[in-house]
């Protein structure tokens, strides 16, 4: 089984912000792999699917981003998963809007969320997969940056590259980390 992990904060609130790009993700992911109606498990919300031949289960932690680690040890938990059948995805703002990064391990780069997986699996040894929503103005708060919406003038890029960041979701699963950073992160 593979996990995928779109990372957010929940609420109508939140829709639609930058922070909440790796929750659109993993509904993109449902919408096109996703096999039953989301429900509730691990302080996430799951939906179970299949992709080729490969189990998929996408989640979203309901713990708010900093807290999103507990979801995820828990999952890694009760499945026995190894570290190597995780992929997180999550919003970066060091990267420039709509680019996508996808690494097999590394630091959170500052992301808290990041940073709390990390933390609670007390290991960095896992896929993830960043979208760039840009960086804040010199006189934004980088929290308030973050949990920001888009821009009219940004939505079809953002719509575009949540519709690649799938794209690359589904590369990890097929083929794996190393075929998807070769893809992906041609640019670099």
């Amino acid at each position: 089984m593979k996990v995928v992990v779109g990372l957010g904060n929940p609420g109508k609130k939140y829709e639609d912000t930058r922070h909440n790009v790796g929750f659109r993700v993993a509904a993109e992911l449902a919408r096109r792999h996703g096999a039953g109606t989301p429900r509730a498990k691990f302080q996430s919300e799951i939906v179970e699917g299949a992709l080729d031949r490969e189990k998929l289960l996408l989640m979203c932690p309901i713990t708010y981003m900093n807290r999103s680690g507990a979801s995820v040890l828990a999952a890694r938990d009760f499945y026995k998963l190894e570290l190597s059948d995780l992929l997180i995805v999550c919003d970066d703002f060091s990267l420039p809007l709509a680019k996508i990064r996808v690494r097999a391990k590394g630091s959170s780069g500052g992301q808290k969320g990041l940073e709390d997986v990390i933390r609670r699996l007390g290991s960095n040894e896992f896929s993830r997969l960043r979208i760039g929503v840009g960086s804040p103005p010199e006189q934004w708060d980088v929290a308030d940056y973050v949990l920001s919406k888009f821009t009219t003038k940004e939505h079809d890029e953002v719509d575009t590259v949540i519709k690649q960041a799938a794209d690359a979701a589904a590369c990890w699963v097929r083929e794996g980390i190393d075929k998807c950073m070769n893809q992906y992160n041609a640019d670099d």
